[in-house]
Formats: structure tokens, sequence, C-alpha cells
């Protein structure tokens, strides 16, 4: 496939580099995008030539969580139909519903788990919420100093509807965050085993195209063999079953208080004001009123 409008494809030296290409809205996860996303990892799994995968993100930030700005409807395109043969989407609130939306998004994201390939994920400026969604599910991942990692929808929006944090840091580390949406930067996800390496934001795409140049010295056959036993023992830890899991999970939380009264909160006050009384009392950068052209697609606030 080469008609990509959310992604940027590219083959070279024995790697494909997957580039999330939505930078006016921080490279915000939309249906359209996690549907070409797996197209690609599916279309360099299958190419002889491809070692390796480097999945980045355009402009300010890897991804700074999903696009809030549409209904699964609205997100389909020609290619893929969200529609029923009678027409009927299943847009509805029913547990089911939301359910199976979930879980339709969760099976595009599964593909960098399932596929043969190792998948390095070159992580700066932000990687939020579906961002890491994304970023755990890649096999290492590299990142700048000053990135920031975290899902703070989990303050009020919901459970986490890919949970492979558990498997990166622990059962702690993964409560400490979950429990409370705060973030952290790319030198304590290096600390707390989030990450394989965090290092200087100039010297990023150096680190991470070397791991890539020793990746290409190998048989892409032993890359594969050897990446698939140890996700077969991610799987026999539950890693894949517990993903499917967080989605029923993920319902659960969309009926808390906080998550049901979300919408009539973003209708009364607007979603700039929503998200800043949630966040700002957590001093987490978010308290001060800003443009909307320094906030990213979820309306978090973006430091200068």
């Amino acid at each position: 496939m080469s008609d990509f409008n959310n992604i940027v494809y590219e083959v070279e030296n024995g790697r494909a580099r997957i580039t999330l290409n939505r930078p006016e809205k921080l490279n915000a996860l939309s249906f359209d995008l996690l549907y070409e996303l797996h197209e690609a990892m599916w279309e360099a799994d299958d190419n002889q030539d491809v070692h390796c995968v480097i999945l980045r993100g355009a402009g300010r930030a890897f991804s700074a969580g999903y696009d809030l700005g549409g209904t699964p409807a609205t997100y389909s395109t020609s290619r893929v139909k969200s529609a029923t043969s009678d027409g009927n989407y299943r847009g509805g609130r029913m547990v089911d519903d939301d359910a199976w939306q979930m879980e339709r998004t969760q099976r595009f994201r599964m593909a960098i788990f399932d596929m043969h390939k190792p998948v390095i994920a070159q992580v700066h400026g932000y990687c939020l919420a579906g961002g890491t969604d994304v970023a755990t599910l890649c096999d290492m991942i590299i990142c700048e100093d000053d990135a920031r990692f975290g899902f703070p929808p989990a303050r009020d929006l919901g459970a986490l509807p890919n949970q492979m944090w558990l498997y990166h840091v622990g059962p702690q580390w993964a409560k400490r965050l979950m429990l409370t949406g705060d973030s952290i930067t790319g030198k304590e996800a290096e600390e707390i085993g989030l990450v394989l390496k965090s290092v200087p934001k100039d010297h990023l795409e150096n680190e991470v195209e070397a791991l890539a140049n020793r990746l290409a010295l190998i048989d892409p056959d032993l890359l594969s063999a050897n990446k698939r036993i140890i996700q077969q023992g991610l799987e026999l830890m539950g890693a894949r079953t517990l993903q499917r899991m967080a989605v029923e999970n993920d319902v659960r939380g969309h009926n808390a208080k906080a998550a049901l009264t979300w919408g009539q909160r973003v209708a009364e006050k607007g979603l700039k004001d929503t998200l800043l009384e949630r966040d700002g009392k957590f001093g987490d950068g978010r308290a001060k009123v800003r443009g909307p052209e320094l906030r990213d697609a979820n309306g978090y606030l973006v430091e200068d």
C-alpha cells in the first residue's frame, strides 16, 4: 500500500521507517491513522528487505493521545467500513458497543505485538494516553531525556484500554502511574524500565539508527525467531489475554461517575476548562490558560 494519508512509510538500508504524520495535532491517533499503521506494519513484515521497523512521530511529539475530535462513523474511510450491511453503526453506549469499538482499534495496534520483525519506538516530546498504548507494544523504546510518558485520562475518562505497563515496569510502578495519571520524563522512564534507553535530544535519531544498523546485520528469519519466542513467553504470562481484558475493564471504567459526567462537564465548561480543572490541581504543567495553538489533540496544554 502506498497511498497512506496519516503516516509516512519508507524502506531503506534494511529498515522500514513509519512516521506518524499528523504534526498539527501532535500525531493524535485517529481511526484512520491506526488502520494505516496496522497496514504498514504488516507490509514491512512481509518485505524481505526489512530487518526491523522504526516507529516515530513527525513534528513536536511522538503522539499526544487519541483523537477525541470525532465519532467512529466519522473516522471511517472508503477503505474501512464501520457500518453494518443495513447501514447501522455500532456507536451507542451499550457495554457491548463500547467494547466492540475499542476492540476494533486494539486489533490495529496489536499488529506491533504480533508481527514477526522487531519494532523500535523512537520517542520524543509527548507520549501520552494512546501514544503509550502504541509505544509500549513496541519491542524496544528509545527516547529523549525530556520526553513525557503518562496516561492523564486515567484521572476521569476510564481505565487503560491497553495494558503493557505491567510487563515493562512491574505492578508497583504500573499502579503508581495509572492510579494518579501522573507523567514521567524519558530519563525517569529509563530508570523504572519503561524504556530501553534515554538519551539527549540531539542523540536520539543516531541512537535509534545505530541499533537498527546492528539489527540489519542479522538474518531477518533469525530476528523473527528470537522475537517470537519472547512474545510467546509474554503470552504465557498472559500478556495478550490481558490486552483483551483491558478493553473490557475500560468499559467498566467508562461507567464510573467521573467518566459518566465528563461529557456533561465538557458541554457546560468546554474541553479546555474541563481539562484544566482536572489536571491543574495535580500541578503537572496544565494550570495556566494558553491559546489553542499550544494545545495537543486532547486539549492538554503543551509546554513552550
